[in-house]
């Protein structure tokens, strides 16, 4: 056996088994005992299942012979995983805190030496471990909705490598993700209903990525700055949306082209910042066209309405630039 230092503990829980899971309810509760160990000046080791963190030991990696004590965080205790750490770390002493003590006759709760239970059969239930971690950094939360597959752009759709390329980039942001799907349905809890529910849930969020022009559409609409990526070769509707809102959308330049890191990172820090005051500035703006060119149309104005068709059509798409980071607005004319 090796040297021991006076105490020194392994910190585990089910997010350190590598068939096990992590919470943010047992993630938060082990910050909370790091942080109370910490506090009392006891060295300790937090180990983490190499599927949630590459970095930090794994319980293959940490030595028993260099721990007195190992202390289980949360979760219930019971089931295979939990009664093997007794049998790795059989000279430590063994403690289980804020856990469910849900048999007692499991070996797996039984082979702890002090069991601090949070709940369990005749035990007068304590505050779960997770409210007392340490308060942490405000994040920005994120609404995430993506264009489905849309054929109708036959080879011009690069879809899967868009999303492929922000997931990549998402998942290494610090924030708050919140998948948003436009889609409603009136049976299924998962989808709102009605488009006000949406605007309702859209308006929470202090940022939106999207791929779907509706997604910039509703975050515009409701004042929330959106990171936009036409998923389309070129630019499509997306792109069209941005230059209707003088909105910056960032457009492949070709089928196996991915967004650009360095202009979605500049993109992300302006909606950030000076974006949400232009983003709110957008949600005030006179309602568009399309209803009032309606209106000519079933109305009688046919004519007016066919000439301004033909004068667009001659004008081409062209519109005026979208604003944002690096990018300055066009002069009035």
């Amino acid at each position: 056996m090796g040297t021991r230092t006076p105490i020194r503990v392994v910190l585990v829980g089910w997010f350190s088994f590598r068939h096990g899971e992590a919470t943010a309810g047992d993630v938060g509760a082990a910050e909370a005992v790091s942080a109370g160990l910490g506090g009392h000046g006891i060295d300790h080791d937090t180990v983490w299942s190499p599927h949630f963190r590459s970095r930090g030991p794994t319980l293959e990696e940490v030595d028993p012979a260099a721990y007195s004590h190992l202390v289980f965080v949360c979760g219930p205790a019971a089931g295979e995983q939990v009664a093997d750490l007794h049998r790795r770390f059989a000279d430590c002493t063994r403690i289980a805190v804020g856990v469910s003590a849900v048999d007692r006759a499991d070996p797996a709760l039984r082979g702890f030496h002090t069991v601090l239970a949070r709940d369990g059969q005749g035990i007068e239930p304590s505050r779960d471990l997770a409210a007392d971690a340490p308060a942490p950094a405000p994040v920005p939360v994120v609404g995430v909705t993506a264009a489905p597959g849309q054929p109708e752009y036959g080879d011009r759709g690069a879809h899967a490598r868009a999303h492929r390329a922000l997931a990549g980039w998402l998942v290494a942001k610090d924030c708050a993700r919140v998948p948003l799907d436009t889609r409603l349905d009136a049976v299924d809890w998962l989808h709102c209903s009605r488009p006000g529910q949406f605007d309702a849930l859209v308006g929470r969020m202090d940022l939106v990525v999207t791929t779907r022009l509706h997604g910039l559409v509703l975050a515009l609409r409701n004042g929330v700055p959106a990171v936009a990526v036409d998923p389309v070769v070129g630019g499509a509707k997306v792109a069209a949306q941005g230059r209707v809102w003088d909105w910056p959308v960032i457009t492949l330049d070709g089928p196996d082209a991915e967004p650009d890191a360095d202009r979605l990172e500049r993109l992300w820090r302006w909606c950030l910042a000076d974006g949400r005051t232009q983003a709110r500035a957008r949600a005030r703006a006179p309602a568009g066209t399309l209803n009032g060119l309606l209106a000519e149309a079933l109305l009688g104005d046919g004519g007016g309405l066919r000439r301004r068709w033909r004068e667009s059509r001659a004008g081409g798409a062209a519109g005026r630039p979208a604003t944002g980071p690096g990018r300055r607005r066009s002069p009035r004319r």
